[in-house]
């Protein structure tokens, strides 16, 4: 599929969201809907789990320290931003940064899966539990992240997200760890 025709078919999928009403109070409370950004013929798909306040005023994900110390993650494996897309499960911001609710995954969850099947990357990397979760409710990221999954022929790589680094100092060298890995999985799938 031609690049112009996947922003085509991405920007009916965000209109299509709106029009669908997805949950709707966490729509009233969102200045945006944070869709995704990035480069739609990507090799890679990064998936957070719902955007927070510099998010939701920019309209775009990981935009704030997360997103730093994911920009950095990423130059670390001669990657930038450009090259791949990143978007989250939840569209608009829940209040007060709190998790979504397992309702609000639900609702979003078939807008997300249409989303990758535009886009077709070879890897699609979740960023902490809550979007692992979405796609195997019965692991622990502390048991497999790092670790190739795949779901019916598409892999996925399940990493802490980037704010649990900000959190806990102890997590940045393991995502670090896992970051590196990331060349060697794209040259084996």
């Amino acid at each position: 599929m031609a690049k112009e025709s996947k922003q085509v078919e991405l920007e009916a999928l965000k209109k299509q969201i709106i029009s669908d009403n997805v949950c709707p109070e966490l729509a009233n409370n969102a200045t945006n809907l944070v869709f995704g950004s990035g480069n739609e013929d990507a090799d890679i798909v990064f998936v957070g789990e719902a955007p927070g306040k510099n998010e939701d005023i920019a309209g775009l994900p990981f935009v704030g320290m997360a997103g730093q110390v994911l920009e950095e993650m990423l130059a670390k494996i001669n990657l930038k931003r450009e090259q791949i897309y990143i978007t989250n499960i939840v569209k608009y911001r829940p209040p007060s940064n709190r998790d979504p609710l397992p309702e609000e995954k639900l609702a979003f969850l078939p807008y997300l899966k249409k989303q990758l099947s535009i886009i077709k990357p070879r890897l699609v990397i979740t960023l902490g539990r809550h979007s692992m979760n979405c796609f195997f409710p019965n692991l622990y990221i502390s048991n497999v992240h790092g670790k190739i999954q795949d779901l019916n022929g598409q892999k996925f790589y399940p990493i802490f997200h980037p704010a649990a680094a900000l959190y806990n100092g102890s997590l940045r060298p393991v995502l670090e760890e896992d970051f590196l890995k990331i060349p060697n999985i794209l040259e084996t799938i």
